[in-house]
């Protein structure tokens, strides 16, 4: 029996899907997710397995989508999960759409309202209030 993910068994490496860097210092540090690439039921689980091992950590989180190529059903279960977790927190979830791919996916499903949605990274990462 292996102990690999279905990802892992697609050829996806972490790397290929997200990459995270901490914005600020301390306990108030922001967590930005630069996601990339198709977002489908291959990747999905594995962006998904990530963003729950690193949601506690900041009470804001960015989720950068500029680099995404593809943003299928799973991946907008994933994002909504993403932001159902961090507001059970009481933290804030903000997305960068970043194209027309990811935007015209969360219009077509009517999911676009239900997010804070930033124009930038260094948009998204502007207090408010």
């Amino acid at each position: 029996m292996s102990s690999e993910t279905p990802a892992d068994e697609g050829g996806v490496e972490i790397d290929d899907v997200v990459r995270f860097e901490r914005a600020g210092e301390g306990d108030g540090a922001s967590l930005v997710a630069h996601v990339r690439g198709e977002i489908d039921t291959l990747t999905a689980p594995l962006l998904r397995t990530e963003l729950d091992a690193r949601l506690p950590e900041a009470p804001l989180v960015v989720l950068d989508l500029s680099g995404v190529t593809f943003l299928g059903s799973a991946g907008l279960a994933v994002l909504v999960a993403a932001k159902d977790a961090v507001e059970r927190r009481g933290h804030t979830l903000r997305l960068v759409c970043g194209s027309r791919i990811v935007t015209r996916a969360l219009e077509a499903t009517g999911l676009l309202a239900l997010f804070d949605v930033a124009d930038g990274v260094s948009d998204a990462l502007r207090p408010t209030g």
